[in-house]
């Protein structure tokens, strides 16, 4: 499935609505450039997860964990190394767990992403306007 948005608001009620349908165990990598939208859609997604508290990319941390609907848990693995360091922080724990995991630039661990994993590909068109977003689901 493939969807335009021409907003960060867009973006977010997307990803919101996509949220309110996932269910434990699910994981969800979303892959993008800079500026791409991740952490826009990572906001809009843990509202439909009920989460009200603010949202932030986990850089420095790897992953942050949230009490919602479902417990939520939010990577980002942009400073990722070696995937070792995926397995210092315990990550099967998270990925095999009750609640859901939405991980950005998932693109960078693929190796220990399980198959049934959802994509989430997000693309910017610097031909057509500045929030412009070509949203894509891979299932």
């Amino acid at each position: 499935m493939k969807l335009e948005v021409f907003s960060e608001q867009e973006t977010k009620e997307f990803a919101f609505n996509m949220a309110k349908n996932a269910k434990k165990g699910e994981i969800y990598c979303i892959c993008g450039d800079l500026g791409a939208g991740k952490t826009h859609f990572s906001k809009g997604f843990a509202l439909g997860l009920g989460i009200e508290e603010e949202i932030t990319s986990p850089t420095f941390s790897i992953v942050n964990e949230y009490n919602g609907n479902l417990p939520f848990y939010h990577f980002d693995v942009y400073r990722i190394n070696d995937i070792e360091q995926m397995y210092d922080i315990g990550y099967e724990e998270y990925f095999f767990s009750d609640g859901v995991c939405l991980i950005e630039w998932a693109e960078l661990i693929k190796d220990i992403i399980p198959k049934e994993a959802i994509w989430i590909k997000i693309e910017k068109d610097f031909e057509k306007e500045d929030n412009y977003r070509v949203i894509e689901v891979i299932k």
